[in-house]
C-alpha cells in the first residue's frame, strides 16, 4: 500500500473536479499532437506545445515552479517563460528567422499591394471593440488588455499575438496563442469559404497577368530599413516586432551574410519555435485554462479572422469601382492581407486555379501576403501605443 501511496499518492489525493480538468487537459495536448503528427498543421509549434500541456497538467509537475514543504523549487518550462517569453524575447528572436525567410520582391514590384495589408487588420479592431462589448454583458471577462491582445488573433500572426498578449500580462495568453496557430494552421479550410460567401463568380475569374519589375539591389537593402524607421516614427512600441523582422529581411538581402541567413531561416528558427511551443504551454495549466472566458477567446479569435479575411476582400471590391476595365484586381487576393505567409498566397493561387486553370494569381497574392506580414507587426505596435498596461 505504501508503494501504491508513493507511486501514486498525488493522483489519488486530487479531488474529482481537479482530475477532471487534469484529463480535459490531456485531451487538449492529445488533440494538437494529432493535429502536427496526422493533419500536419503547424506540426513545427503544435506538437511541442501539446506535449507541453500534457507536461504542465501532471500532478505536482517538475516541468514548472511548484512548492514543496522543503521549500520552492523552480521548473524548467517555468526559467524558460521568465527567459524568453515574459520579456519577449523569443518572438522577437523568430521574428529574425521569418524576416530572413521572406521575398518581399513582389511587394516592391507593386507597392500598392501593401494597402490590402493594412486594410486586412480591420477585424483586429473590430473585434477589440466586441469583446469589450462582451465585457459590458459579462462584467470582469475582459479587460481592455485583454481585449487587445485578443484581436490580434485576427492578424493571423503567432509572434505578434504572443508579444502583445504578454505584454499585456493577459490572464487569456494561453488560449490566445493556442487560438492564433490553431487558426493560421486552419486557413485552407477557414478562407476559401468566406471568400466565396463575400465574391462573386465574375469577380473570382478577374485575370491578373504579371508584370515583373526588375527591384534592383539598393532598393531591397534600402527597404527594411525605411520600413523600420517609418514605422518607429508612426508607432515607436513597433520598433522592436517591425526591426528585428526587417534585420532578418537584411540579412538576406545585404548579400554578404548568407550563412547568417540560412542560419536565421533554418537552426534558428527551428531552435526558437521548439522552445516557444513548449514554453506556451506553462500558461495552459488546467485552472488558467479551462474558463468560459477561453471559449469566447476562441470564439472572438475565429470572429477577428474571419472579418480581416473580409477586410481585405472587401478593399479590393471597393477599388475595382474605380479601376478600368482591363485593370480591375481579383478580389481574392484581399484576403492573403492577412499575416499567415505563404500559406494564405497559396489558398487563394489555388482557388484562383480551380475557378479559372489560366488564372495565375501567386506572385499576386505573395506580394499582398508578404504585406501583411509588415502590416500585422505595425497594427500590433499601434495597439501598444494606443492602449496603455
Amino acid at each position: 500500500m505504501a508503494f501504491i501511496d508513493a507511486l501514486f499518492g498525488n493522483l489519488l489525493s486530487m479531488d474529482p473536479m481537479s482530475l477532471g480538468k487534469m484529463l480535459v487537459m490531456w485531451a487538449i495536448g492529445g488533440i494538437l499532437i494529432y493535429l502536427a503528427i496526422k493533419k500536419e498543421m503547424e506540426p513545427s509549434l503544435l506538437l511541442p506545445m501539446g506535449f507541453g500541456t500534457i507536461l504542465v497538467n501532471l500532478p505536482m509537475s517538475g516541468a514548472i515552479t511548484q512548492v514543496y514543504p522543503t521549500g520552492e523549487e523552480e521548473g524548467a518550462l517555468s526559467v524558460l517563460f521568465d527567459a524568453g517569453i515574459a520579456n519577449e524575447l523569443f518572438p522577437l528572436l523568430l521574428f529574425i528567422g521569418i524576416g530572413a525567410m521572406i521575398d518581399f520582391g513582389p511587394l516592391l514590384s507593386n507597392p500598392k499591394l501593401l494597402l490590402f495589408g493594412g486594410a486586412a487588420q480591420f477585424g483586429i479592431f473590430v473585434t477589440l471593440t466586441l469583446a469589450c462589448v462582451v465585457n459590458m454583458i459579462f462584467p470582469g471577462m475582459f479587460s481592455l488588455q485583454d481585449a487587445a491582445s485578443i484581436g490580434i488573433i485576427g492578424a493571423a500572426d503567432g509572434p505578434t499575438a504572443i508579444f502583445v498578449s504578454n505584454y499585456y500580462g493577459s490572464q487569456y495568453q494561453g488560449a490566445i496563442i493556442v487560438a492564433a496557430y490553431s487558426y493560421m494552421a486552419l486557413v485552407p479550410m477557414i478562407q476559401p469559404p468566406v471568400i466565396r460567401m463575400v465574391t462573386t463568380k465574375k469577380e473570382r475569374l478577374i485575370r491578373m497577368p504579371y508584370e515583373p519589375k526588375n527591384v534592383t539591389k539598393t532598393v531591397r537593402i534600402l527597404f527594411p530599413i525605411v520600413v523600420t524607421a517609418i514605422a518607429g516614427l508612426v508607432a515607436p512600441r513597433s520598433v522592436a516586432l517591425v526591426g528585428f523582422l526587417m534585420f532578418g529581411n537584411l540579412l538576406r538581402e545585404c548579400g554578404v551574410l548568407n550563412s547568417l541567413s540560412e542560419t536565421a531561416q533554418n537552426a534558428l528558427a527551428n531552435l526558437i519555435t521548439i522552445m516557444l511551443g513548449i514554453t506556451v504551454a506553462t500558461k495552459m495549466q488546467a485552472d488558467q485554462f479551462l474558463t468560459a472566458g477561453t471559449l469566447m477567446v476562441i470564439a472572438l479569435g475565429l470572429f477577428a479572422f474571419v472579418f480581416d479575411t473580409v477586410g481585405g476582400v472587401m478593399f479590393a471590391k471597393f477599388l475595382n469601382l474605380f479601376a478600368k476595365e482591363g485593370k480591375k484586381i481579383n478580389p481574392m487576393i484581399g484576403a492573403c492581407g492577412i499575416s499567415a505567409f505563404p500559406m494564405s498566397s497559396r489558398v487563394v493561387h489555388k482557388m484562383g486555379l480551380q475557378e479559372d486553370p489560366q488564372n495565375f494569381l501567386l506572385m499576386h497574392a505573395a506580394g499582398v501576403n508578404v504585406g501583411g506580414q509588415i502590416a500585422s507587426v505595425i497594427a500590433g505596435g499601434l495597439i501598444l501605443n494606443l492602449i496603455a498596461r
